[in-house]
């Protein structure tokens, strides 16, 4: 859904994190996350299932994966208002 982000800290070494973030930018599509063979994938993919932007990351760097879902309701910024012909 669109406004769904995933935010990964991962240790950068010398005892440093950096954060970063992947996010549905466009309506039907979702953020999926996924755990394999020592990788961490996060990506943006569409209704159809395929993967528009995709970030992996080493699963023994990863410290944490914050999954933000988008709000039921939409902000006054996000409304768009409709054209009326009169």
């Amino acid at each position: 859904m669109k406004g769904d982000r995933v935010e990964i800290v991962v240790d950068a070494g010398s005892g440093t994190t950096r954060t970063y973030e992947v996010e549905a930018t466009r309506a039907g599509r979702r953020v999926d996350i996924a755990q394999t063979r020592g990788t961490v994938e996060v990506s943006e993919v569409t209704r159809g299932g395929t993967a528009v932007r995709t970030a992996r990351f080493l699963a023994g760097r990863v410290i944490a994966l914050v999954e933000h879902p988008a709000a039921d309701e939409p902000v006054a910024e996000e409304i768009t208002p409709a054209l009326r012909s009169a």
